[in-house]
């Protein structure tokens, strides 16, 4: 990374872990969601080739060309308006195409007055950022040079783990990451610690994680009380029919409201009831937890902005 001040994006918040599998797609994708349900705009930005959350937010999947493209050539966002029918939710996609990124910076670090990455990433969002409330980045897990980059413009981050010890040195790395984008972005916070796919009741495995994530951060990143639980139904139904978590809630009461009338009028053509695909039933608990995550992260957000008043 090279060691040059670059003006930081305001309410950009990276979500980010060393480790893949810990809950950042989703983490980005249901809070996205929520916060623009909320009133809020919302930006998201998919850094990951693997570009998941165009299956989360059921916008087309994506190449990753566009945005690879404005990159070099200082082109603007690309930009996809009110994401899956989500007005207010923007969305900047990836793909593969971004696996190229390591290529081009090795390249471009050989030719003297180039710019690194993370000023292209800040010459690319920029012009945009004053149009939304919240950016939302979600990083590849071992890209080095695209979480760097993304540290380096962001004012915050967050770090989902989950309980295992793979999860736990991933957020190491991460940690690791933090303390060197800070030298080039002395603003960047660490928002918090969220917990990722930790049962409802686990008191005693989410008191250890609290335990490690202190030691490891050296009590320097709050974890958040709130954490997300693990519904496999709700992870499969999220990535086949594009809808979030309190979406499937809502519709699942309505498939629940459905089944009962059935019962009551004794009568179907065909002696079932379509669910659209849908496997889940309940998700009220899962939505709950991030309803939770998402006020922890504004009021930590307010408190971060009073600090800097």
């Amino acid at each position: 990374m090279a060691h040059t001040t670059i003006r930081h994006l305001p309410h950009a918040i990276v979500v980010a872990n060393g480790k893949g599998g810990v809950g950042k797609t989703s983490l980005v994708s249901n809070l996205a969601g929520l916060f623009t349900q909320g009133g809020l705009r919302v930006l998201t930005v998919d850094l990951d080739p693997q570009g998941n959350l165009a299956r989360d937010l059921g916008y087309p999947i994506d190449d990753g060309k566009a945005l690879f493209t404005a990159l070099v050539t200082e082109g603007s966002a690309p930009i996809i308006k009110d994401a899956g029918g989500r007005p207010g939710l923007d969305c900047v996609p990836g793909g593969p195409a971004l696996a190229d990124v390591v290529g081009m910076m090795l390249a471009r670090s050989r030719r003297a007055g180039e710019d690194d990455l993370p000023a292209m990433l800040f010459k690319l969002l920029a012009p945009v950022a004053g149009d939304y409330d919240l950016i939302l980045i979600d990083t590849p897990p071992g890209e080095a040079s695209i979480n760097e980059a993304a540290l380096a413009i962001a004012h915050c981050v967050v770090i989902p783990t989950r309980a295992d010890e793979a999860s736990l040195d991933g957020l190491s790395v991460l940690a690791t990451r933090f303390v060197q984008a800070k030298q080039v972005n002395p603003a960047l916070r660490l928002l918090g610690v969220a917990l990722f796919a930790i049962g409802s009741r686990s008191t005693r495995v989410a008191a250890e994680v609290r335990e490690a994530v202190d030691e490891l951060l050296e009590g320097t990143a709050p974890v958040f009380e709130s954490r997300i639980r693990f519904l496999e139904t709700a992870s499969v139904d999220q990535r086949s029919v594009g809808k979030l978590v309190h979406e499937l809630e809502a519709g699942a009461a309505d498939a629940k409201a459905a089944r009962l009338n059935w019962l009551r009028e004794r009568e179907s053509s065909d002696g079932q009831l379509d669910a659209g695909g849908v496997h889940t039933r309940n998700a009220s608990g899962l939505a709950e937890d991030y309803e939770q995550l998402a006020r922890e992260i504004l009021h930590r957000l307010a408190e971060i902005d009073r600090e800097a008043a």
